[in-house]
């Protein structure tokens, strides 16, 4: 049994070895980080694609999609700009299949799926009574999650942790129907909370990002600043697993200094 163990162990190290990569460039303020994916990115964006559509058409049959129509070019063309500069952290996300839309909810938040599926709540939007670069902040954030694949990593790691008890990829839903398929990238964007350094590293992805596309960086500590006044009254489910809103107010008013160059 020993034995077994031992040879079992050497088996997944290696193949967790041969999965360990870097989803995107080092820029200005952004490391390589080495990261965990064991989930393919094919699996992964067929998740999001599907997952998407049915948000897509749920919005639809309750006739909550783009229902302001200036509200939505206003989305889309910050988002433009953002997407035009994302080349700089990995080239192949130029040539995603960006979409952008927004649902007319209450609900504060705002994500962006594997290969650039992205969803802006309107109640973020009025809560926080954002202007522009603001809602660039916001946007630029998620799209930081979607091009460093924290779902993805989040995915495999759980992957690893299965494999260490023998249940592979079955516990992902990765030898299920379509449905299941779907259920993965809603469970690792939309459900599961990303860990505090994934917030912490879009933080800082996303500052780059809206500072290249010409939005004042300044605007992210402004951002945080009105959640931590909503969030004082009711905790907001997005700031669950977040670092403290202190600690990121003062991290983003460091990094602004250090991007402020891209900016202007």
């Amino acid at each position: 049994m020993k034995v077994k163990f031992i040879i079992f162990s050497m088996v997944l190290a290696s193949l967790l070895v041969g999965c360990i990569s870097s989803s995107t460039n080092q820029t200005a303020v952004v490391d390589d980080r080495k990261q965990l994916f064991l989930v393919s990115s094919a699996q992964m964006d067929e998740s999001a694609n599907l997952a998407y559509a049915q948000t897509i058409s749920k919005a639809k049959s309750t006739k909550t999609l783009n229902v302001d129509a200036a509200q939505t070019k206003r989305v889309k063309a910050i988002s433009l700009r953002l997407i035009k500069e994302v080349g700089v952290f990995r080239k192949d996300a130029l040539n995603w299949d960006w979409q952008v839309n927004v649902i007319d909810e209450e609900t504060i938040n705002a994500w962006c799926m594997p290969g650039g599926k992205i969803v802006v709540y309107s109640g973020i939007i009025k809560s926080l009574n954002l202007n522009d670069d603001e809602l660039a902040a916001i946007v630029a954030h998620e799209i930081s999650h979607a091009l460093r694949e924290h779902s993805r990593e989040k995915a495999s790691v759980d992957m690893a942790k299965n494999l260490a008890i023998g249940l592979g990829g079955k516990l992902l839903g990765l030898d299920e129907n379509a449905q299941s398929l779907a259920d993965l990238a809603s469970k690792y964007t939309l459900t599961l909370p990303f860990s505090r350094s994934n917030e912490t590293e879009a933080d800082t992805m996303g500052l780059e990002l809206m500072a290249r596309a010409g939005f004042d960086p300044k605007a992210a500590v402004n951002v945080w600043k009105k959640m931590s006044k909503l969030n004082s009254s009711a905790p907001l489910e997005m700031l669950s697993t977040h670092p403290s809103n202190q600690s990121r107010i003062e991290n983003l008013q460091n990094l602004s200094k250090k991007v402020e160059p891209l900016y202007k």
